[in-house]
């Protein structure tokens, strides 16, 4: 009886002691619970946020990519192809020179439609920058520079010189605009990643002053090569013939006879 009536108290008081210690405890396993839920929460939203920031600073890279190969590269390079046909009349190698000039402005149309896709998809277009502001304006006037290249009357038309004006004007302004915009898209880079861009402004700066040093050589280049030689039509200049004592007795001899 006395062994029965000890398990029984053994037992009522491990039962209530289970109970005091879950009562006493319970709130504070429930705590740590959510504690460590709440840092786990925490540690995906870091580790989301750190996802959704490397895959903007991708995208900002790729959308610099696409307009420097369009307007840093591909336009210029376009220009100063056209350039090289004018001192072609006519024949194979002008419409190999026209063609590569189409299709290097094509491409240049494409990249810069796509990053301007990219950029409105991903990026907060508030406008309130000048990269922004110009980008809009550039893409407007790059899809009307395309428009009015293919409309290009036949040489010898009335319309050809207004045409040919027109072109060059957009074509200028896309130039000179995308450079802008590139010098621009890089500060704007520096603000939202806090990274350098001294090494690429640098780079880009030498690349414009090559392709403008080329583009001003283009139109010298023929004359000065033309300065060491003498042309059939031009005049010889008269050259001092040095007489000698002999030969004025020669002539004085002749004369006597």
């Amino acid at each position: 009886m006395r062994i029965q009536l000890l398990l029984q108290n053994l037992v009522s008081f491990t039962i209530h002691a289970s109970v005091f210690v879950l009562v006493l405890f319970l709130p504070l396993v429930s705590s740590s619970q959510e504690h460590s839920k709440a840092t786990t929460h925490a540690g995906n939203k870091d580790y989301h946020s750190h996802k959704q920031s490397q895959k903007l600073l991708f995208e900002i890279t790729l959308h610099g990519f696409l307009l420097w190969a369009s307007l840093g590269f591909l336009m210029p390079v376009g220009i100063l192809v056209i350039r090289m046909s004018n001192r072609e009349e006519c024949g194979r190698r002008l419409k190999i020179l026209f063609y590569v000039h189409a299709i290097l402005q094509t491409l240049m149309v494409l990249l810069a439609t796509a990053g301007a896709v990219m950029s409105i998809k991903n990026f907060n277009n508030s406008f309130n920058n000048y990269h922004q502001r110009i980008g809009v304006a550039l893409y407007a006037i790059i899809w009307l520079q395309a428009l009015v290249g293919f409309v290009r009357p036949k040489r010898g038309s009335k319309a050809r010189s207004v045409w040919f004006f027109a072109h060059w004007l957009l074509g200028t302004s896309v130039s000179l605009l995308g450079v802008l915009n590139i010098y621009t898209g890089l500060q704007a880079y520096h603000e939202k990643t806090s990274r350098s861009i001294r090494l690429w402004t640098i780079i880009f700066t030498a690349e414009m002053s090559f392709i403008a040093f080329f583009y001003l050589l283009q139109d010298k280049w023929v004359y000065t090569k033309k300065q060491g030689v003498i042309l059939g039509d031009e005049p010889k200049r008269p050259i001092d013939q040095h007489t000698s004592p002999s030969d004025t007795q020669k002539e004085l001899v002749v004369k006597s006879c």
